[in-house]
């Protein structure tokens, strides 16, 4: 039996009545949410790793309501590593690295408590403690996972940042919340290179001076500002150490996550153990139903939401899976053959993986043994339905494909698949447990089958605790709760920022950025409609539409299309295009030009910058993208040069 449906059946209990299907108990949880956390705390036996039993009252769950600030479990001291660690004796293998030269390297589940206990030994002795923070600057490693298994177990606040990034943009983001401990690796290989990271290590130690001490995933290096030990050293050296977990209040700092910061600096968003414990546990375990036998695998980086996510499934007693190196090296075929090596019960990717799938021709079902595979995932942006068809004709008829739709800021998912539900072709199955998630027109008035503003009305246990740097809280409350609605409601809402339709089954269906709007005579349309159509044209590699506001109230809509090898954007290809806008979605959303771009730029985490390069095609003034935080920031002058160009 899926844990959900176990679950089913102790909420009825204390709902005292049936709950039929999924939408009933979707409504039980959002309708009592201190009854709902609570039964989320029992059915995984919470208390048993808490420092003192949660209290019968129901403000011994949710203390205050009130959004932002909402109080949970106010007496609860616990501690994340806690739960991981009660599937120690579990056999086999918790963590195996893979790399993109075919390195493997496992950590038993016999092996992680040791490991943690020698790390945070060593921790102790560089002066670490509570509210201390160490900072990874790292591929994604099985080292990763131990470091911040080991801060968390002392009560230090871990913070992760891709080793992708540039030492520059790495400080953007570290320096703020001043580290003690720098984590980093010599290198890596991406693309079929060596990444020589060294160089890059020593400056950002030189840029990060609050730190004091240097843990190298390599060798050791006495000649940086602060010497670098040796991790491995570090483990021998402290081998044998007793884990001692320090038990923590229920918001007390996890991590720090950082938003993507392309026209500003970067928000520290701080999450609690507690907050994280019972989100992930929900997600992971109620909705994904991950628990001991299943092999986990989401590809993703440090610098990304999906790796703290990834390591819940330890919590569940999943092993899981972290992997260096492209997704598409040396071809497209590289993932699906890593889930059939490994026999990955739940693979988590990206829609532009699957396109690349999609594109390159690939039968995966065909190509590899894929039986123990039983769900995928994808998150980063909406997963169009021709994927959905695509993963269904090409990889396993009637496979569960779980989009979800999250983010930093809960590091966790609002709606996605769940165990149980049917899915269908572009839309997100359901609102996940907890989540009092609606869509609302600008009076704030409900929709259901149209477009409105995605809001949140009642809180989550992982909504930030706070933002870093922010005492007065001024920063968190503009960055959810400032919007200016028609008819103000009587509460504070958090709204997300997206466009989203909730249908009448229930489901979602996410448009894009509600401050990317495309505004055409009145009639709006989110961008990720754009993309489903134009991105599953076979020539069309990626899309780009953006919807720019000029003088006298004109407007311009390019489309921006980056092309699979060997095409080539002609008169022929640029009507195919209309055609489908046109006949798909909206004669009056054909976009004005079709423009084959050099490339399109993206967040560090892949997501297309719409907002910042509106304002650059507007010839706004201060537009301010950091370098740092884009892949590939050259493309910057290019756009720049195409809205110099564009005469109104």
């Amino acid at each position: 039996m899926a844990q959900i449906d176990e679950f089913a059946a102790l909420a009825a209990a204390r709902a005292g009545r049936e709950l039929s299907g999924y939408d009933d108990l979707w409504q039980w949880s959002v309708s009592d949410v201190a009854g709902f956390w609570r039964a989320v705390w029992d059915f995984y036996r919470l208390d048993d790793r808490a420092a003192a039993p949660l209290g019968p009252a129901r403000s011994d769950v949710l203390a205050d309501a009130t959004m932002p600030g909402a109080q949970w479990f106010p007496q609860i001291r616990l501690n994340y590593v806690d739960q991981i660690l009660t599937h120690a004796e579990l056999p086999g293998a918790a963590i195996v690295g893979l790399d993109e030269a075919g390195e493997r390297t496992e950590i038993a589940w016999a092996e992680l408590p040791g490991l943690v206990a020698a790390m945070a030994a060593a921790l102790r002795a560089m002066g670490v403690g509570a509210a201390d923070v160490v900072a990874a600057y790292l591929p994604d490693v099985p080292e990763a996972v131990i470091c911040f298994l080991a801060a968390a177990s002392i009560g230090a606040i871990f913070s992760g940042c891709g080793a992708d990034y540039a030492p520059d943009g790495a400080a953007g983001r570290m320096a703020q919340l001043a580290p003690k401990v720098l984590v980093t690796a010599d290198g890596y290989r991406y693309n079929g290179k060596p990444i020589d990271k060294v160089a890059d290590n020593s400056a950002l130690a030189e840029l990060l001076d609050t730190v004091t001490t240097v843990i190298n995933v390599g060798a050791a290096h006495d000649d940086w500002r602060v010497p670098a030990l040796s991790y491995q050293s570090l483990l021998e050296a402290n081998a044998g150490a007793e884990l001692a977990v320090e038990k923590v209040a229920f918001d007390h700092p996890l991590w720090v996550l950082f938003s993507s910061g392309t026209t500003g600096k970067p928000k520290g968003i701080v999450h609690g153990h507690g907050g994280v414990v019972v989100e992930h546990l929900k997600s992971a375990g109620l909705h994904s139903d991950l628990a001991p036998g299943d092999v986990f695998f989401w590809q993703t980086a440090l610098s990304w939401m999906m790796w703290n996510f990834q390591v819940a499934g330890l919590l569940c007693g999943a092993r899981i899976i972290t992997y260096s190196g492209s997704p598409l090296y040396p071809d497209a075929d590289r993932m699906w053959s890593l889930v059939a090596d490994e026999h990955v019960t739940y693979f988590g990717t990206s829609p532009g993986q699957l396109q690349a799938s999609r594109k390159a021709g690939l039968h995966p079902g065909v190509e590899h043994d894929l039986s123990a595979l039983r769900c995928l995932g994808s998150t980063g942006s909406t997963l169009a339905a021709d994927l959905f068809e695509w993963v269904d004709e090409r990889v396993r008829p009637g496979l569960p494909v779980s989009s979800i739709s999250g983010g930093t800021d809960v590091v966790s998912a609002f709606a996605g698949g769940s165990t149980g539900v049917p899915v269908v072709a572009g839309e997100l199955s359901v609102r996940y447990l907890g989540v009092a998630l609606d869509s609302w027109a600008p009076d704030t008035s409900s929709l259901r089958g149209g477009v409105g503003e995605m809001v949140i009305t009642a809180p989550m246990p992982s909504m930030p605790v706070f933002f870093w740097n922010d005492p007065d809280g001024e920063r968190y409350r503009n960055a959810y709760f400032a919007h200016e609605w028609d008819s103000p409601p009587p509460n504070p809402v958090w709204r997300h920022g997206d466009w989203v339709t909730v249908t009448d089954h229930g489901s979602l269906i996410i448009h894009g950025r509600s401050d990317a709007t495309l505004n055409r005579h009145g009639i709006r349309m989110g961008s990720a409609d754009i993309y489903e159509v134009v991105e599953g044209i076979e020539q069309i590699a990626e899309a780009f539409v953006l919807g720019v506001d000029g003088p006298d109230s004109k407007y311009w809509m390019p489309l921006f299309v980056t092309l699979v090898p060997g095409a080539e954007l002609d008169d022929a290809l640029r009507s195919t295009i209309a055609s489908a806008v046109a006949s798909k979605l909206s004669r009056r959303h054909v976009p004005d030009e079709v423009i084959e771009a050099p490339g399109i730029p993206h967040t560090k985490t892949g997501k297309k910058l719409e907002v910042p390069v509106t304002a650059v095609l507007a010839g706004r003034d201060a537009v301010n993208i950091d370098p740092r935080a884009v892949d590939d920031y050259s493309l910057i002058d290019w756009y720049t040069q195409v809205g110099a160009a564009h005469r109104w």
